[in-house]
């Protein structure tokens, strides 16, 4: 039996995303490497994609600002669906607290930022599954987190069907 005292303590950041692979990967996380000796904080992060404001040829915005307000809007919505998900699938997990978390930017660097400030024990992450090509034209969010996060990273591959 271990001693309340002893219980070690565990910040794990999740990126969560619109895809199943994060949902998956947040779901194998807790299944595979929750421990009832550590205590869990998990930090689901969910990081909005700054929007194109402006045209590349500098003459002026893309959109109005109606437009503007409505893309920001379901953004927001969009965030909060997905961080509603991931904490209703941690809620059946008695040792671990809990922290949702939305930014705005690049999912690469906000993700590695945040791991930093948040002195996170742990990164854990989806794969979307992209062949070498495609990760060499779209980049992979994954690969840059695991050469560039200050923690160990896990990257969890969802099955193939």
């Amino acid at each position: 039996m271990t001693d309340a005292t002893n219980i070690e303590e565990r910040k794990i950041v999740v990126a969560v995303d619109e895809g199943e692979e994060s949902i998956y990967a947040l779901q194998s996380y807790l299944r595979n490497f929750t421990s009832n000796n550590a205590r869990h904080t998990f930090v689901l992060l969910y990081v909005r994609p700054q929007l194109p404001v402006y045209n590349m040829y500098g003459s002026g915005s893309l959109f109005s600002d109606a437009e503007i307000e409505s893309l920001d809007k379901y953004s927001r919505h969009l965030a909060g669906s997905v961080l509603g998900r991931a904490v209703d699938i941690c809620r059946g997990y008695s040792n671990i607290e809990v922290e949702a978390k939305a930014y705005d930017g690049d999912a690469r660097e906000v993700i590695c930022k945040m791991v930093e400030n948040l002195g996170a024990h742990v990164l854990v992450m989806g794969s979307h599954g992209y062949g070498i090509i495609k990760r060499a034209l779209i980049g992979s969010v994954s690969d840059y987190c695991a050469r560039n996060a200050k923690c160990p990273v896990v990257i969890i591959k969802r099955p193939m069907k």
